[in-house]
């Protein structure tokens, strides 16, 4: 998980963490044995939980936990906007080459094409002047088919 830089405000309420703190595991002897400078938080309304058992002291842990918290919590926020882009973009696609709804051809012979329902006239000059009802309405019973 990438740090947070400090140019980023997140606030985090004090009321929706719940703290633990328990005594860390691994080697560091006594001091380790007898001391609870682990730390676990967990962020109520997101349910992101990270720990730290780094530090030697339980105030370093705390901190180390808040920076890593609040990286998560960038993490999460983002790909929730990220979500709602894609949800409100819809099935957008990408300008490429292929990628076109309706060709329209003038020479040697004349015809338009939606690509999307198959549809195709050869009054070139009805669509060109906004005659677009039947590649609409081949659009829309061609999506009632998908339901």
């Amino acid at each position: 998980m990438p740090e947070l830089d400090d140019t980023v405000d997140i606030k985090i309420d004090p009321s929706d963490l719940k703290v633990d703190t328990y005594r860390a595991s691994g080697a560091g002897g006594q001091h380790v044995n007898k001391t609870s400078s682990a730390v676990r938080m967990t962020h109520i309304p997101t349910g992101i939980i990270v720990q730290c058992q780094n530090e030697r002291s339980q105030i370093q842990n705390r901190e180390r936990c808040m920076q890593l918290l609040r990286a998560k919590l960038y993490e999460y926020e983002r790909a929730k906007q990220e979500a709602l882009k894609n949800d409100i973009a819809g099935d957008y696609q990408d300008i490429e080459w292929g990628s076109q709804i309706r060709s329209y051809v003038f020479q040697p012979y004349k015809m338009v094409k939606d690509h999307r329902t198959g549809a195709e006239t050869g009054n070139v000059q009805a669509v060109m002047d906004g005659g677009l009802d039947m590649f609409i309405e081949a659009y829309l019973r061609s999506q009632q088919k998908k339901i």
